[in-house]
């Protein structure tokens, strides 16, 4: 059986009238044809079921379709849910991605991006905190970060203030004697610093007894299970007969705190509230279901990708007019109530 005869540009020139010149100018720099000449190669294409040689356009191009993607671990769920959603928005832009774990070594992360430009990456997302805002716009590709600091880049972050106003709110609600944060010593700079505000200030508008418990809890799961667990014993020591109030930083280290109840009670305790942050699969499928402060991950996600797709087609137009400023998006969060709080 003869293999069906590839579709080329003399034969779309041929069938349009069209010289192979207009037709690769089609592909490569469609706004330079009028919108009637465009659509007359567009149904030549239907016509003669045209298959692109995805190759001979990047050659062509110079243009590759590909996006590369920073996180700064696997380990966290939160960034890996992020990544699945980021990966999903294929369908809807139709870029590619060339995705690296960064796990917060600057000189690592400079070597991928220096790959990533060797591919001839269009734009990128970085989750990572770790190269800051001026350098990632210095490469005169498209950035956007993700709840990441931002100064010098266009931006989708959660309204993390509001999350921290929701879970001192939520612990309040149940009726706990002490409420204590557990996070990273983040810097202002970062939008995760909002957690710590907006939970410090309901507390400190209703009088609320509080502790912020700011430090490293490390990036495997070997490294949580310690520290968390020198948490527990410091907590129990200092607040032996009072109910406690927990908002920790995400929902990985929910998790690993309330394995550690479990096993030290062989249940969920009175004695303790817990909410986590991010809403990702982890708070769901938790031995029991955590209440958490929801990131719309998936709505992250594709305006991201909306930002991105749009600034990268529009360094495509032969008067390309980009943006002068960033572009920040503030997202808010969901509250979800769960079996860890009354």
């Amino acid at each position: 059986m003869k293999s069906k005869k590839k579709v080329t540009f003399a034969d779309i020139a041929a069938y349009t009238g069209f010289s192979k010149t207009t037709v690769s100018r089609y592909f490569n720099d469609p706004d330079s044809l009028t919108l009637e000449n465009q659509q007359k190669i567009a149904d030549a294409l239907t016509a003669l079921d045209y298959k692109e040689n995805k190759v001979g356009r990047i050659l062509a191009s110079g243009r590759t379709e590909f996006v590369g993607v920073i996180i700064p671990n696997l380990y966290m769920h939160y960034y890996s849910e992020m990544l699945n959603q980021i990966l999903s928005t294929y369908e809807t832009y139709g870029y590619k991605f060339l995705v690296f774990a960064g796990n917060e070594k600057a000189d690592i992360e400079r070597k991928y991006i220096e790959e990533l430009l060797a591919y001839n990456i269009e734009g990128m997302i970085v989750l990572s905190p770790t190269i800051p805002s001026s350098e990632l716009a210095s490469y005169n590709v498209p950035v956007v970060g993700i709840e990441r600091e931002d100064k010098y880049i266009s931006s989708v972050n959660t309204d993390n203030y509001m999350g921290g106003i929701q879970a001192a709110s939520l612990l309040k609600k149940s009726g706990c004697d002490v409420l204590i944060h557990i996070n990273g010593n983040i810097p202002d700079t970062s939008p995760a610093s909002g957690r710590i505000r907006g939970f410090v200030d309901i507390c400190e508008e209703y009088h609320l007894p509080y502790e912020l418990i700011l430090t490293d809890l490390g990036n495997t799961f070997e490294e949580n299970r310690e520290r968390i667990s020198n948490l527990v014993d410091l907590l129990e020591e200092k607040y032996p007969d009072k109910k406690k109030g927990i908002f920790i930083a995400n929902d990985t280290h929910a998790n690993v705190l309330l394995n550690l109840l479990f096993q030290k009670y062989g249940r969920f305790p009175d004695s303790y509230q817990l909410i986590g942050f991010d809403n990702s699969p982890i708070s769901r499928e938790a031995v029991i279901p955590t209440s958490t402060v929801g990131q719309q991950i998936p709505v992250i996600a594709n305006e991201a990708m909306k930002i991105l797709s749009g600034q990268m087609e529009e360094r495509k137009k032969r008067r390309p007019a980009p943006p002068k400023e960033p572009v920040h998006k503030i997202i808010p969060p969901i509250l979800i109530r769960r079996e860890t709080t009354a």
